[in-house]
């Protein structure tokens, strides 16, 4: 483990995030299992502590966030061209789900269209806003485990 303060083992996972698309989300199940979706982070990687990510309001992991909003994110980096394996990072937080378009508008992308065909304005659909508690990493050699700044 480094000496790096938790501000600066977040610019190293938000450093590395800008070249991971897709993150594992996770929630807890109505019977207390744990169910993993594929999301798309829409490459907005400026990570802060906090990460958006649209869906339909009406599907079972929007169901076990309304239950329980704590979730976790996990993402895997690419490996490198001699083969080691890319960054591991794992995120603990709470998400909310937001019906605001004013909202959507400031996080949607254009590559979105593929799956909301109406942009912003497609019936049904919800952004899900994750407030990012924790985090830990594994980058080679360097590695840390710290309580997001807020």
């Amino acid at each position: 483990m480094t000496d790096k303060t938790p501000q600066q083992h977040l610019d190293h996972i938000a450093k590395a995030m800008k070249d991971i698309d897709f993150a594992m989300l996770n929630t807890h199940t109505a019977d207390g299992q744990i169910g993993a979706r594929p999301m798309s982070n829409n490459r907005q990687v400026d990570f802060d502590g906090d990460s958006y990510y649209f869906t339909w309001e009406d599907c079972r992991m929007v169901d076990d966030i309304k239950s329980n909003p704590k979730v976790g994110l996990s993402f895997q980096g690419a490996p490198s061209p001699q083969g080691a394996p890319g960054i591991f990072i794992s995120v603990e937080g709470k998400a909310e789900v937001v019906r605001n378009k004013d909202a959507f508008k400031q996080h949607w992308v254009e590559d979105l269209e593929r799956w909301f065909e109406n942009g912003v304005d497609t019936e049904g659909m919800v952004m899900l806003h994750v407030h990012s508690t924790r985090a830990a990493y594994w980058d080679g050699e360097d590695e840390g485990d710290f309580d997001i700044p807020q």
